[in-house]
């Protein structure tokens, strides 16, 4: 027995040990599951690809400026006549001659290089055109940045937030069964009816509702989190809140205009036009002649060694029967670059929408902000002043129920606005393409 008791004992410290010296949770910072998303989101991933693609892409089109050779050997099995194989002779008698047929094997080598020499420029504006591509998909590339990053941040704050709701529910549940007592304590006495049990009963059961809603909440918040920071396995991080929000002043006009400057929607369009113009260039001068030099040593003969040649010239390579060809892919390479023009005028107005948007959205919370303090400073007046009405039994349960829901509201409506505001500035962020603690670039 008092072996069993000195085990029993020893494993009870021992995993109070164990709980003692746990490794505490990992705190998280917003900037470090922003940095987080970056490094390990697939989107951008796709991106950086996506830039490799379009530079190698221009290595593709510099090879056009560089020679090009070709070596090749051949060996035939072939039946010719002996006339022509051993160079004349023919096989015959008085009169009468006939040719003879040999098989014999044939040997071909040859090694050949050629050069472009002029193409009026339709190969460098290749190369222009693949160059804008790159630049196009390094703005394509900031455009996924961007977005992981709002993503994140909103992420971030929706679990913020649904951790202080959390804790409101929790609270309201413990405050509702303490209602719940005083309610049973007063009917025992008799100077409470039975009603006021039941009321509290109610509102206690209405919590624990809100309070199962509350956790799911927060479990649904920590994955959303996981999936904007790109992660497959979300560790027990414990979030760092944000310090108490700042009012921004701005330039409604300016900021409109800053907009069209850093967006990299804008930047990848405009990138897309000078490459779609590049293609245009460089379709029409394929309509123009093209100079190439080359070169070519070959050997060839039936046996070794084998006899020699070699050829050197330069080649006018002047396009005849493609030229319906050529139009009709200028007239397509046209139509794409009218087609990105109206995209980004689209995307201008679009651009306009979402900063007038996000800052009057902005603005809302903030005023949301002032109005739900006020408001929670008067419901838990009300609240004190219910409580004390019941006590005193001058007041009936109805006016501690409600004002306690009034508080509960009002604290929730609260640290909504709060994350709402902050949620805001980073939608704002995004729409202006840039931090908002960067300096604005004055308007050229």
């Amino acid at each position: 027995m008092m072996r069993c008791v000195t085990w029993v004992i020893g494993f009870v410290l021992c995993c109070y040990t164990s709980a003692s010296f746990a490794e505490p949770s990992k705190t998280l910072t917003l900037e470090e599951a922003v940095e987080t998303a970056l490094t390990h989101h697939p989107t951008v991933r796709i991106g950086t690809t996506a830039i490799e693609a379009a530079q190698a892409r221009v290595r593709q089109e510099i090879t056009g400026y560089l020679p090009r050779g070709a070596y090749t050997y051949s060996l035939s099995r072939q039946q010719r006549p002996v006339t022509s194989a051993v160079g004349g002779v023919q096989i015959g008698d008085g009169g009468q001659q006939r040719t003879v047929a040999q098989i014999f094997n044939f040997h071909s080598t040859n090694f050949s290089m050629s050069q472009l020499l002029f193409d009026f420029g339709c190969t460098l504006d290749s190369i222009r055109a693949a160059s804008a591509s790159v630049a196009a998909s390094a703005a394509d590339l900031e455009t996924t940045r961007q977005t992981v990053i709002v993503n994140t941040k909103q992420a971030y704050y929706g679990l913020l937030s649904s951790q202080q709701l959390l804790g409101v529910a929790e609270e309201t549940v413990r405050q509702n069964q303490k209602h719940l007592e005083d309610a049973r304590a007063r009917h025992e006495v008799g100077i409470a009816p039975r009603f006021d049990v039941t009321q509290a009963q109610v509102q206690v059961s209405t919590a624990e509702l809100d309070l199962v809603t509350a956790r799911n909440n927060v479990a649904l918040g920590q994955e959303t989190l996981r999936t904007a920071m790109g992660l497959t396995d979300f560790a027990d991080f414990v979030l760092v809140d944000m310090p108490a929000h700042q009012p921004v002043t701005l330039d409604d006009a300016e900021i409109v205009q800053q907009a069209y400057r850093s967006r990299p929607e804008l930047h990848s369009l405009q990138a897309q036009q000078q490459a779609a113009t590049r293609r245009v260039s460089a379709l029409r001068k394929q309509m123009l002649p093209m100079i190439s030099g080359n070169a070519q040593y070959n050997w060839t003969g039936r046996a070794h060694p084998l006899p020699e040649g070699w050829i050197i010239g330069a080649t006018l390579t002047v396009p005849l029967f493609d030229d319906f060809l050529t139009v009709a892919q200028v007239s397509e390479a046209q139509a794409t670059l009218r087609g990105l023009e109206a995209q980004e005028e689209d995307l201008r107005q679009q651009v306009t929408l979402d900063v007038r948007r996000s800052v009057l959205e902005m603005r809302r919370a903030e005023q949301s902000i002032r109005v739900t303090e006020q408001i929670v400073i008067q419901a838990r007046e009300n609240l004190e002043l219910a409580e004390g009405r019941y006590s005193a039994g001058v007041g009936n349960i109805i006016e501690v129920t409600d004002a306690q829901v009034s508080f509960s509201s009002a604290r929730a409506n609260r640290i909504q606005a709060v994350y709402s505001y902050k949620t805001a500035l980073a939608q704002l962020e995004r729409a202006l393409g840039k931090r908002l603690d960067e300096p604005f670039v004055p308007q050229p």
